[in-house]
């Protein structure tokens, strides 16, 4: 299974930075030493065009990202002070999930070792999100016309609220996001379908809702592709999930939606999305884990 990275364009973070950057190289070298995937699946990222990301994202805000001039409120809003490592990172990021998706109509399944990073809003960056990769990749695959309906199945623990505001009112995108109720963000967006959890919520219900929605998701929309955001933050020792799914119940959460994703014959692109636990190992596991399941059923029944 193919597998595309950025983490080698490392961004200058201030000391004390609490994002775990470290958990997107570890992540690579895990997949590798125990052999998830091989050293030719695994590649670097392109660069996303503007041109792509202006698919989705304004002129100005683009224009704004580019040329430095974000202002003091939209850097603390990013959580990311500006930098030309920003940018490339980001652009690198988006565009390991256009190569994913890519791939993955074609072999049922690809990944990017980062990306998710969806509380990127057409207008705006917030929530250690620039630009809004699956949103990008949807719509190149819109644009070159090799695909028509998409579903998001949004599984970090806040909910994506860029990508529901991104495709409000669009029918051929559906999205579902399954996220903490009282998380950020505090005042949500409208996805086409929410599932919202308490504080403290463990596998059983968790797992009962998902099966439910995935289902729904796949009966309602048909796609022909799905993108996975595949958060690491529901753990249960997450600083900032405040939900209790072990690492085991994060296993069988990737197994439902993969596993029903090949049963209806739709392709898959991964992305790992969020995950701040204060044991980086930890978060690489759990994602380590999602890259082994993918890969387990990397090949579609193709419709």
């Amino acid at each position: 299974m193919q597998c595309f990275y950025s983490d080698t364009f490392v961004l200058p973070l201030p000391e004390g930075h609490r994002f775990p950057m470290a958990k997107y190289s570890r992540l690579r070298e895990k997949v590798l030493a125990d052999g998830v995937v091989s050293a030719d699946e695994v590649r670097e990222a392109p660069q996303a065009s503007w041109d792509d990301l202006r698919l989705v994202h304004t002129l100005e805000y683009t224009t704004a990202v580019a040329d430095g001039r974000l202002s003091r409120e939209a850097q603390r809003r990013i959580g990311f002070p500006w930098s030309l490592q920003m940018v490339e990172r980001s652009r690198r990021s988006v565009g390991a999930t256009i190569a994913a998706a890519s791939v993955a109509i074609e072999e049922g399944c690809a990944a990017n070792l980062a990306g998710g990073t969806h509380h990127a809003f057409a207008d705006r960056g917030e929530g250690y999100c620039v630009f809004n990769d699956v949103a990008v990749g949807a719509r190149v695959l819109q644009r070159d016309h090799r695909i028509g309906r998409v579903a998001v199945i949004d599984c970090d623990v806040h909910q994506g609220n860029g990508t529901a505001a991104i495709f409000a009112g669009d029918a051929s995108v559906f999205t579902l996001s399954l996220h903490g109720a009282r998380n950020y963000p505090f005042k949500k967006e409208k996805s086409d379908l929410d599932v919202e959890f308490d504080d403290g919520t463990g596998d059983e219900p968790y797992l009962t809702h998902l099966a439910h929605s995935v289902d729904e998701v796949l009966a309602r929309q048909d796609p022909e592709v799905v993108f996975y955001l595949a958060g690491a933050d529901p753990y249960e020792g997450d600083r900032l999930g405040r939900l209790k799914l072990t690492i085991a119940g994060l296993q069988q959460r990737d197994q439902i939606v993969l596993a029903r994703c090949r049963a209806a014959g739709v392709p898959v692109v991964v992305t790992m999305s969020g995950g701040y636990a204060h044991d980086v190992n930890a978060i690489v596991a759990i994602h380590v884990n999602t890259i082994r399941a993918a890969a387990a059923l990397q090949t579609p029944q193709t419709r």
